[in-house]
């Protein structure tokens, strides 16, 4: 057995609270590797901008209020600390406190770069940048955006094509490490009773500015949806996507309902770790739409939300963005790059769903599984035999 580590974990939860989906992503990597027998210390900085309401004290926040449950429902509580950047002000571990274990730990994950504290980071000897949003980040940077790339000593990146020759994504110089996410079986059992009886998801219509680079547009998912606005046309299967979408984007709103799709909002079924795994257990099946940019860059993306529903035993069917290269397809989980593969899957599933619903468990456990991937990982930046 390997000797435990003691592992600096920084990544999103609270400053954009209330998203039952994000805070699972990052969950993930903190319960994985603590159940594989490592020291994990979460640290959350938080711009004083997104405190919410604004002007409160970083204690009295809404974003506290969320941190301080999600620790607690998780039993992270006494190894956890939200703090308020550019300052020593915590919620949690206080800040002498995080000084002293990270004196002694031996790596840092650090989720999009956030931790950049240097009393904090500067004497951990391997210091990782985990890119959880590939193809953008890189371009990003490649277009002269500051991503927090310095101070780091190795590179990993959730976009498994990331550095191949046929992936058109930038390198930015950079030996990119590439890796499945995570899944913590134990917390994701298999579903019994389906209440949504259709495709559901759980997205964002919009969440960022596009990119332009070389000639291609790499968009978001209103860029990918419209391409697929009439299939509810298409089939007798219902489609019930909580989605996240302005009421200004009167247009789009027009044409899903006209075309039938039931909107959920995600405020409702998704606000909390809890509330957004009981929707992805009661649901079906997934449908997911992806990013365009991850769609025109090919660059292996998968959702970490599809792995929830994978190991909830619901299938998934996935718009296709270079990641069948990586995990099999064809039962459990089919990938799709029109509407008639997206409709074939569909009839697909239905065939035999008993069947589907185990393969789609069965790939979960083989591909994903925390304690397969997260070992994989710290073999990989030779923190692990």
């Amino acid at each position: 057995m390997n000797e435990a580590l003691t592992i600096i974990l920084s990544g999103m939860i609270s400053a954009d609270p209330h998203q039952g989906g994000a805070t699972w992503a990052v969950l993930q990597y903190a319960l994985g590797l603590r159940a594989l027998g490592h020291h994990v210390l979460f640290v959350e900085p938080i711009d004083p901008a997104r405190i919410q309401p604004a002007g409160a004290a970083l204690g009295d926040s809404v974003n506290a209020a969320y941190f301080r449950q999600v620790m607690s429902d998780f039993g992270l509580s006494d190894s956890a600390a939200l703090l308020l950047a550019r300052s020593r002000l915590t919620v949690g571990l206080s800040y002498a406190q995080l000084c002293d274990v990270v004196g002694r730990a031996d790596l840092l994950l650090n989720i999009s770069g956030m931790l950049a504290d240097e009393n904090l980071i500067r004497k951990i000897r391997v210091r990782v940048y985990l890119d959880l949003d590939p193809a953008f980040v890189q371009l990003w940077h490649a277009q002269g955006i500051d991503m927090r790339f310095a101070g780091h000593t190795d590179f990993v990146t959730i976009g498994q094509a990331i550095g191949q020759p046929d992936c058109p994504v930038p390198t930015c110089g950079l030996q990119w490490i590439t890796t499945p996410q995570p899944i913590v079986l134990a917390h994701w059992p298999l579903a019994g009773r389906i209440v949504h009886d259709g495709l559901t998801s759980v997205a964002n219509w919009r969440g960022y500015g596009s990119v332009e680079h070389e000639g291609s547009f790499y968009g978001q998912k209103a860029h990918s949806w419209r391409q697929y606005m009439t299939l509810p046309r298409l089939t007798a299967e219902r489609f019930l996507p909580a989605l996240s979408i302005h009421a200004e984007e009167t247009a789009d709103l027009a044409a899903l309902t006209e075309n039938g799709w039931h909107l959920l909002h995600p405020a409702r079924v998704a606000a909390t770790p809890a509330a957004y795994q009981q929707f992805i257990q009661e649901s079906k099946a997934e449908l997911g739409v992806a990013k365009s940019g991850y769609v025109v860059s090919r660059c292996g993306w998968f959702s970490d939300r599809s792995i929830c529903y994978l190991a909830s035993g619901r299938p998934v069917i996935a718009q296709e963005t270079g990641f069948s290269r990586f995990v099999p397809t064809g039962s459990g989980l089919f990938a799709f790059n029109n509407s008639t593969e997206a409709l074939a899957a569909i009839d697909e599933m239905n065939r035999d769903y008993v069947h589907q619903s185990r393969s789609a468990r069965r790939l979960a456990e083989e591909h994903f599984a925390s304690d397969k991937v997260l070992s994989q990982l710290l073999r990989k930046l030779g923190m692990a035999k």
